[in-house]
Protein backbone atom coordinates (compact mmCIF):
# COMPACT_ATOMS: atom_id res chain seq x y z
CA UNK A 1 0.00 0.00 0.00
CA UNK A 2 1.25 3.09 -0.76
CA UNK A 3 2.34 5.33 2.24
CA UNK A 4 0.81 8.91 2.11
CA UNK A 5 3.82 10.49 4.28
CA UNK A 6 7.31 9.47 4.18
CA UNK A 7 10.78 11.05 5.98
CA UNK A 8 12.24 12.43 2.88
CA UNK A 9 15.03 13.95 4.17
CA UNK A 10 16.85 14.17 7.68
CA UNK A 11 20.71 15.28 9.14
CA UNK A 12 22.40 14.44 12.34
CA UNK A 13 24.23 17.39 13.87
CA UNK A 14 27.10 16.65 16.61
CA UNK A 15 27.56 20.10 18.97
CA UNK A 16 30.54 20.41 22.13
CA UNK A 17 29.40 23.50 24.32
CA UNK A 18 32.42 24.38 26.54
CA UNK A 19 30.94 24.71 29.96
CA UNK A 20 30.60 28.78 31.60
CA UNK A 21 32.39 27.13 34.39
CA UNK A 22 34.65 24.21 35.31
CA UNK A 23 32.05 21.67 36.53
CA UNK A 24 32.07 18.00 38.87
CA UNK A 25 30.11 16.23 40.68
CA UNK A 26 30.91 12.82 42.68
CA UNK A 27 32.22 10.89 40.73
CA UNK A 28 32.89 12.93 37.74
CA UNK A 29 34.24 16.29 35.81
CA UNK A 30 34.01 17.92 32.79
CA UNK A 31 34.14 21.31 31.21
CA UNK A 32 31.93 21.16 28.13
CA UNK A 33 28.77 19.03 26.82
CA UNK A 34 27.82 17.64 23.80
CA UNK A 35 24.43 17.60 21.85
CA UNK A 36 23.45 14.67 19.24
CA UNK A 37 20.67 16.66 17.16
CA UNK A 38 18.75 15.18 14.54
CA UNK A 39 16.50 16.41 12.06
CA UNK A 40 13.94 14.61 9.70
CA UNK A 41 11.73 16.01 7.33
CA UNK A 42 8.64 15.37 5.58
CA UNK A 43 7.83 17.15 2.25
CA UNK A 44 8.30 20.89 3.54
CA UNK A 45 8.04 20.29 7.30
CA UNK A 46 11.04 19.74 9.33
CA UNK A 47 11.28 18.83 13.05
CA UNK A 48 13.59 17.95 15.54
CA UNK A 49 14.49 16.08 18.26
CA UNK A 50 18.57 15.05 20.21
CA UNK A 51 20.22 13.89 22.93
CA UNK A 52 23.12 14.87 24.96
CA UNK A 53 25.80 12.63 23.93
CA UNK A 54 29.27 11.82 22.74
CA UNK A 55 30.26 11.33 19.13
CA UNK A 56 29.93 7.60 19.17
CA UNK A 57 25.99 8.57 19.49
CA UNK A 58 26.10 10.63 16.50
CA UNK A 59 27.79 7.85 14.20
CA UNK A 60 25.38 5.22 15.44
CA UNK A 61 21.89 8.13 15.04
CA UNK A 62 23.23 8.58 11.15
CA UNK A 63 23.38 4.58 10.51
CA UNK A 64 20.35 4.30 11.95
CA UNK A 65 18.71 7.85 9.72
CA UNK A 66 20.32 6.12 6.58
CA UNK A 67 19.28 2.76 7.23
CA UNK A 68 15.75 2.52 8.34
CA UNK A 69 14.15 5.89 9.01
CA UNK A 70 14.62 7.13 5.54
CA UNK A 71 12.01 6.58 3.21
CA UNK A 72 9.49 5.56 6.54
CA UNK A 73 6.02 6.48 7.58
CA UNK A 74 6.31 8.54 10.26
CA UNK A 75 2.51 7.79 11.15
CA UNK A 76 4.18 4.41 11.32
CA UNK A 77 6.42 5.33 14.34
CA UNK A 78 6.15 2.01 16.31
CA UNK A 79 7.28 -0.19 13.49
CA UNK A 80 10.48 2.46 13.33
CA UNK A 81 11.30 1.74 16.42
CA UNK A 82 10.96 -1.91 16.85
CA UNK A 83 13.27 -1.91 13.35
CA UNK A 84 15.66 0.31 14.60
CA UNK A 85 15.83 -1.51 18.56
CA UNK A 86 16.03 -4.86 16.64
CA UNK A 87 19.02 -3.16 14.73
CA UNK A 88 21.13 -2.57 18.17
CA UNK A 89 20.54 -6.36 19.73
CA UNK A 90 24.06 -7.17 19.11
CA UNK A 91 25.37 -3.30 19.92
CA UNK A 92 23.44 -3.62 23.73
CA UNK A 93 20.24 -2.10 24.26
CA UNK A 94 21.95 0.64 26.45
CA UNK A 95 24.45 3.24 26.36
CA UNK A 96 25.21 4.94 22.61
CA UNK A 97 22.92 2.74 20.78
CA UNK A 98 19.98 3.60 22.65
CA UNK A 99 20.83 7.15 23.17
CA UNK A 100 20.87 6.95 19.16
CA UNK A 101 17.31 5.74 18.96
CA UNK A 102 16.71 7.81 21.75
CA UNK A 103 17.23 10.85 19.13
CA UNK A 104 15.93 9.96 16.39
CA UNK A 105 12.50 8.76 18.55
CA UNK A 106 12.30 12.32 19.70
CA UNK A 107 12.45 13.69 15.94
CA UNK A 108 9.77 10.97 14.94
CA UNK A 109 7.03 12.52 17.74
CA UNK A 110 8.18 16.18 16.80
CA UNK A 111 7.45 15.59 13.43
CA UNK A 112 4.20 13.87 13.64
CA UNK A 113 2.48 16.44 15.64
CA UNK A 114 3.95 18.89 13.52
CA UNK A 115 2.26 17.39 10.51
CA UNK A 116 -0.81 17.58 11.87
CA UNK A 117 -0.72 20.95 13.26
CA UNK A 118 -0.61 20.28 17.30
CA UNK A 119 1.56 20.94 19.96
CA UNK A 120 3.03 17.66 21.23
CA UNK A 121 1.52 17.75 24.22
CA UNK A 122 -1.89 17.92 22.85
CA UNK A 123 -1.25 15.04 20.30
CA UNK A 124 -0.40 13.01 23.90
CA UNK A 125 -3.16 14.56 25.50
CA UNK A 126 -2.02 17.08 28.21
CA UNK A 127 -2.91 16.65 31.69
CA UNK A 128 -1.53 19.51 33.03
CA UNK A 129 -0.93 23.76 31.75
CA UNK A 130 2.75 23.82 33.09
CA UNK A 131 5.06 21.88 35.23
CA UNK A 132 7.07 22.80 38.06
CA UNK A 133 11.19 22.82 37.33
CA UNK A 134 13.66 22.44 40.20
CA UNK A 135 17.06 24.64 39.44
CA UNK A 136 19.97 21.76 39.21
CA UNK A 137 23.59 22.94 39.35
CA UNK A 138 25.44 23.31 42.98
CA UNK A 139 28.75 21.61 41.35
CA UNK A 140 31.34 20.12 43.63
CA UNK A 141 33.86 22.47 41.87
CA UNK A 142 32.05 25.37 42.87
CA UNK A 143 33.25 27.74 45.48
CA UNK A 144 30.81 28.73 48.57
CA UNK A 145 30.42 31.56 46.70
CA UNK A 146 29.34 30.24 43.12
CA UNK A 147 27.00 27.12 44.91
CA UNK A 148 25.21 30.43 46.68
CA UNK A 149 24.61 32.96 43.88
CA UNK A 150 23.49 29.78 42.21
CA UNK A 151 20.91 28.19 43.91
CA UNK A 152 20.16 31.62 45.64
CA UNK A 153 19.50 32.82 42.49
CA UNK A 154 16.56 30.56 41.37
CA UNK A 155 15.31 30.73 44.92
CA UNK A 156 14.65 34.54 44.01
CA UNK A 157 13.50 33.47 40.85
CA UNK A 158 10.23 31.79 42.00
CA UNK A 159 11.77 28.19 41.87
CA UNK A 160 10.36 26.54 44.67
CA UNK A 161 13.17 23.22 44.62
CA UNK A 162 16.56 23.34 43.80
CA UNK A 163 19.29 20.38 43.73
CA UNK A 164 23.31 20.73 44.65
CA UNK A 165 26.10 17.87 43.73
CA UNK A 166 27.40 16.47 46.95
CA UNK A 167 29.77 13.29 46.98
CA UNK A 168 33.64 14.43 46.69
CA UNK A 169 34.22 14.87 50.05
CA UNK A 170 32.01 13.48 52.23
CA UNK A 171 33.13 15.21 55.24
CA UNK A 172 32.92 18.52 53.91
CA UNK A 173 29.19 17.98 52.34
CA UNK A 174 27.52 18.19 55.73
CA UNK A 175 28.73 22.04 55.34
CA UNK A 176 28.23 22.78 52.13
CA UNK A 177 24.77 21.80 52.78
CA UNK A 178 24.79 24.43 55.33
CA UNK A 179 25.71 27.04 52.96
CA UNK A 180 22.93 26.13 50.14
CA UNK A 181 20.25 25.83 52.90
CA UNK A 182 21.56 29.67 53.61
CA UNK A 183 21.49 30.97 50.62
CA UNK A 184 17.95 29.32 49.34
CA UNK A 185 16.08 30.39 52.70
CA UNK A 186 13.98 28.31 54.39
CA UNK A 187 11.14 27.99 52.05
CA UNK A 188 12.96 26.79 49.27
CA UNK A 189 13.07 22.78 48.98
CA UNK A 190 16.47 21.84 48.85
CA UNK A 191 17.63 18.65 47.16
CA UNK A 192 21.35 16.57 46.73
CA UNK A 193 22.90 14.32 44.47
CA UNK A 194 25.58 12.41 45.35
CA UNK A 195 25.74 10.77 41.62
CA UNK A 196 27.01 7.43 43.49
CA UNK A 197 29.92 8.35 45.23
CA UNK A 198 28.71 7.11 48.75
CA UNK A 199 28.69 3.80 50.33
CA UNK A 200 25.25 2.57 52.09
CA UNK A 201 26.69 3.62 55.35
CA UNK A 202 27.70 7.18 54.67
CA UNK A 203 24.32 7.59 52.69
CA UNK A 204 22.33 6.79 55.97
CA UNK A 205 24.30 8.32 58.00
CA UNK A 206 24.75 11.77 55.97
CA UNK A 207 20.73 11.39 55.01
CA UNK A 208 19.97 12.18 58.70
CA UNK A 209 22.58 15.04 58.51
CA UNK A 210 20.81 16.80 55.77
CA UNK A 211 17.53 16.17 57.10
CA UNK A 212 18.89 19.01 59.78
CA UNK A 213 18.91 21.37 57.14
CA UNK A 214 15.39 19.83 55.19
CA UNK A 215 16.80 18.16 52.22
CA UNK A 216 13.67 16.96 50.85
CA UNK A 217 15.44 14.30 48.14
CA UNK A 218 18.82 12.75 48.29
CA UNK A 219 19.41 11.30 44.60
CA UNK A 220 21.82 8.34 43.95
CA UNK A 221 23.48 8.06 47.09
CA UNK A 222 25.08 5.15 45.96
CA UNK A 223 24.88 4.01 42.32
CA UNK A 224 21.70 3.21 40.71
CA UNK A 225 22.97 0.01 40.01
CA UNK A 226 23.00 -1.10 43.09
CA UNK A 227 19.40 -1.89 43.99
CA UNK A 228 19.73 -3.73 47.34
CA UNK A 229 21.83 -0.90 48.55
CA UNK A 230 19.20 1.72 47.27
CA UNK A 231 16.57 -0.19 48.83
CA UNK A 232 18.61 -0.32 52.29
CA UNK A 233 19.12 3.65 52.12
CA UNK A 234 15.26 3.91 51.28
CA UNK A 235 13.74 2.21 54.63
CA UNK A 236 16.39 3.98 56.48
CA UNK A 237 16.19 7.50 55.00
CA UNK A 238 14.39 10.30 57.56
CA UNK A 239 10.91 10.55 57.09
CA UNK A 240 9.77 12.90 54.50
CA UNK A 241 13.36 12.37 52.20
CA UNK A 242 12.63 11.02 48.79
CA UNK A 243 15.23 8.56 47.47
CA UNK A 244 15.42 9.27 43.52
CA UNK A 245 17.27 7.27 41.03
CA UNK A 246 17.00 5.82 37.21
CA UNK A 247 18.83 8.54 34.82
CA UNK A 248 20.75 5.73 33.64
CA UNK A 249 17.91 4.18 32.57
CA UNK A 250 17.84 2.55 28.80
CA UNK A 251 15.04 0.52 28.63
CA UNK A 252 11.59 -0.94 30.45
CA UNK A 253 13.03 -3.71 31.68
CA UNK A 254 15.58 -1.51 33.72
CA UNK A 255 12.55 0.59 35.45
CA UNK A 256 10.87 -2.87 36.22
CA UNK A 257 13.71 -3.87 38.29
CA UNK A 258 14.15 -1.08 40.25
CA UNK A 259 10.55 -0.47 40.81
CA UNK A 260 10.42 -4.70 41.71
CA UNK A 261 13.47 -3.72 44.43
CA UNK A 262 11.76 -1.53 46.03
CA UNK A 263 14.72 0.99 45.49
CA UNK A 264 13.42 4.63 44.91
CA UNK A 265 10.14 6.25 46.41
CA UNK A 266 10.84 8.86 43.25
CA UNK A 267 11.48 7.22 39.64
CA UNK A 268 13.57 9.18 37.20
CA UNK A 269 14.05 8.92 33.50
CA UNK A 270 15.17 10.61 30.36
CA UNK A 271 13.79 10.69 27.21
CA UNK A 272 17.02 11.53 25.34
CA UNK A 273 18.22 7.79 26.76
CA UNK A 274 15.49 5.51 27.80
CA UNK A 275 13.93 4.81 24.03
CA UNK A 276 13.12 8.08 23.27
CA UNK A 277 9.14 10.13 24.30
CA UNK A 278 8.55 6.59 23.86
CA UNK A 279 10.72 5.39 26.28
CA UNK A 280 9.52 7.95 28.56
CA UNK A 281 6.11 6.85 27.89
CA UNK A 282 6.65 3.12 29.12
CA UNK A 283 8.39 4.69 32.47
CA UNK A 284 5.51 6.52 33.19
CA UNK A 285 2.73 3.62 32.45
CA UNK A 286 5.11 1.94 35.34
CA UNK A 287 4.92 4.50 37.19
CA UNK A 288 1.27 4.92 37.32
CA UNK A 289 1.02 1.00 37.36
CA UNK A 290 2.85 0.88 40.88
CA UNK A 291 1.39 4.62 42.07
CA UNK A 292 5.25 6.34 41.82
CA UNK A 293 6.18 9.87 41.20
CA UNK A 294 7.54 10.38 37.93
CA UNK A 295 10.39 13.29 37.53
CA UNK A 296 12.02 13.78 34.13
CA UNK A 297 16.30 14.19 34.24
CA UNK A 298 17.84 16.89 32.26
CA UNK A 299 17.35 18.32 28.54
CA UNK A 300 14.07 20.22 29.73
CA UNK A 301 12.94 21.18 26.96
CA UNK A 302 12.65 17.67 25.62
CA UNK A 303 10.54 16.54 28.52
CA UNK A 304 8.11 19.72 28.59
CA UNK A 305 5.60 18.24 26.77
CA UNK A 306 5.24 14.89 27.54
CA UNK A 307 6.11 15.90 31.92
CA UNK A 308 3.09 17.75 30.89
CA UNK A 309 0.95 14.63 29.13
CA UNK A 310 1.50 11.90 31.70
CA UNK A 311 -0.21 11.89 35.08
CA UNK A 312 2.51 10.90 37.58
CA UNK A 313 5.40 13.60 36.69
CA UNK A 314 6.05 15.88 39.45
CA UNK A 315 8.33 18.13 38.48
CA UNK A 316 11.52 18.43 35.76
CA UNK A 317 15.17 18.82 36.26
CA UNK A 318 16.28 22.35 35.19
CA UNK A 319 19.63 21.42 34.43
CA UNK A 320 21.92 24.14 34.27
CA UNK A 321 24.19 23.27 30.82
CA UNK A 322 21.13 21.52 29.06
CA UNK A 323 19.12 25.06 29.98
CA UNK A 324 21.97 26.90 29.01
CA UNK A 325 22.29 25.20 25.30
CA UNK A 326 18.97 24.87 24.69
CA UNK A 327 18.83 28.98 25.29
CA UNK A 328 21.47 29.18 23.11
CA UNK A 329 20.70 26.73 20.09
CA UNK A 330 16.40 26.61 20.21
CA UNK A 331 14.05 29.77 19.25
CA UNK A 332 11.07 28.96 21.11
CA UNK A 333 12.86 27.74 24.77
CA UNK A 334 10.44 28.00 27.36
CA UNK A 335 11.85 30.19 30.26
CA UNK A 336 10.06 29.14 33.96
CA UNK A 337 7.71 31.37 35.26
CA UNK A 338 7.75 31.16 38.84
CA UNK A 339 9.66 28.28 38.81
CA UNK A 340 7.14 26.40 36.54
CA UNK A 341 7.43 25.76 32.62
CA UNK A 342 4.56 26.09 30.49
CA UNK A 343 4.10 24.59 26.86
CA UNK A 344 3.78 27.26 23.97
CA UNK A 345 0.14 25.80 22.37
CA UNK A 346 0.75 28.22 19.59
CA UNK A 347 3.82 26.58 18.39
CA UNK A 348 3.36 22.69 16.75
CA UNK A 349 5.71 19.83 17.97
CA UNK A 350 7.90 20.46 20.70
CA UNK A 351 8.20 23.94 19.86
CA UNK A 352 11.51 24.31 19.24
CA UNK A 353 13.41 25.71 15.66
CA UNK A 354 16.76 25.18 15.39
CA UNK A 355 18.86 28.61 15.38
CA UNK A 356 22.01 26.81 13.10
CA UNK A 357 23.53 29.99 12.59
CA UNK A 358 23.88 30.78 16.55
CA UNK A 359 24.88 26.87 17.05
CA UNK A 360 27.21 26.56 13.97
CA UNK A 361 30.51 27.72 16.01
CA UNK A 362 30.19 24.79 18.44
CA UNK A 363 29.82 22.30 15.54
CA UNK A 364 32.29 19.51 15.54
Amino acid sequence: MKQEHSITGGSIGFYTIPTDAPEADGTFSWDSTSMVLVQLECGSTRALGYTYADAGTAAAAKKLLNEIVLGSDPFCHAATLQKMLRSIRNLGETGIAMMAVSAIDNAIWDLRARLVGLPLVSLLGQVRVGIPVYGSGGFTSYSDQQLSDQLGGWASNGFTSVKMKIGNHPDKDPARVVTARTAIGGTCNLFVDANGAYTVTQSIELAHRFAEQGVRWFEEPVSSDHLIGLNQVRERAPLGMDIAAGEYGYTAWYFRAMLDAQAVTVLQADCTRCGGISGFLDAAALCWAHNMPLSSHCGPSMHLHVCCAVPRAVHMEFFHDHARIERMFFEGFCEPVEGCMIPDLSRAGIGLEFKEKDAARYRA
